[in-house]
């Protein structure tokens, strides 16, 4: 079967001719016997889009160096590869390629999405975009995690999960898009699928302040679904009779936390520092460490919390 080219021309085998890209990381041309590392492998790292192109085809000339621009200018979110057809007729057959230009683009091994002709340089950025959120998407993944920051800080728990799981499907193992969703499960008291949704972070991400937050805020969250209810104004009564009494300060300082009152229980376990800062095997400065985790270095009841230790410490 030839393949068909504009007014109907049918495609013929041509000398080999050079590339019509001008030299880039990002831009590279490719034939049957490197198709599969240059397209399906690589598109499991960052999305491959490939044009399909001929020396004589006039459209192609003018589509082309748009992709390329296009490409260059999102520095690696994005690769180009170039297929010659009339030296590929194989690969052409394989994907069904009727016409050219063709461009298709892959994604974790699968073709996601194409389009067929010569279209605008805007279409062909929005096609761009719309694959990736590197820097041709990048502004929007930030966009949209900002609203589900602001839609969780709301309480608007069911919008600021929807928006984690948008950037999600884009990019799979976003670390903040996991931690937020993962957030949003520990709002709602589900636990088991908070901790299966922090497993969902990319490799590179496993280490990111935002995941480690999560984690030290499920940690506490577990430790204390495995204790049993407090009240908190009989443990408070404990205290009262008997300010001596670490065990019963430290079991305040967790019913607390447990209660939602962070900032009564931080300032609990630093009066335990301060009256005995080995107890328990520094379990009172150990346990707010862990508070410092989930709240993050750049919370200001971390960095006062911080500073009020350093001084019990130091002093």
């Amino acid at each position: 079967m030839a393949l068909i080219g504009p007014g109907g021309r049918p495609v013929t085998a041509s000398p080999k001719t050079e590339s019509t890209s001008a030299p880039s990381a990002y831009i590279k041309d490719s034939g049957l016997e490197t198709f599969a590392a240059d397209v399906i492998e690589a598109s499991r790292e960052v999305p491959v889009i490939v044009d399909f192109w001929a020396p004589w085809c006039g459209p192609c000339k003018t589509l082309g160096p748009i992709i390329e621009r296009v490409v260059n200018e999102a520095k690696g979110a994005v690769k180009l590869v170039k297929v010659n057809i009339d030296e590929n007729q194989e690969i052409a057959r394989q994907l069904r390629i009727q016409s050219i230009p063709t461009v298709y683009a892959f994604k974790n091994g699968q073709p996601v999405d194409g389009f067929m002709g010569a279209i605008p340089e805007t279409q062909i950025r929005d096609f761009v975009k719309n694959l990736t959120l590197g820097a041709a998407g990048h502004d929007h993944a930030e966009e949209v995690l900002a609203a589900a920051d602001e839609a969780f800080v709301a309480g608007d728990i069911a919008n600021a999960a929807q928006a984690y799981g948008h950037v999600l499907q884009d990019d799979p193992g976003n670390p903040k898009a996991v931690a937020g969703l993962a957030r949003c499960y520990l709002k709602s008291g589900d636990v088991e699928r908070a901790r299966a949704t922090l497993q969902m972070v990319r490799a590179d991400g496993a280490n990111d302040e935002v995941i480690r937050a999560v984690d030290a805020e499920l940690k506490l969250k577990e430790q204390a679904s495995a204790a049993p209810a407090a009240d908190t104004s009989a443990q408070k009564a404990k205290v009262d009779a008997d300010p001596a009494d670490h065990q019963a300060r430290y079991d305040y300082a967790l019913a607390l936390d447990a209660a939602g009152d962070r900032d009564g229980a931080l300032a609990q376990l630093l009066e335990l520092v301060r009256r005995d800062r080995k107890w328990n095997d520094e379990g009172a400065r150990k346990h707010l460490v862990t508070l410092f985790e989930a709240m993050g270095p750049t919370d200001a009841r971390t960095i006062d919390a911080r500073r009020k230790l350093s001084s019990i410490l130091f002093s």
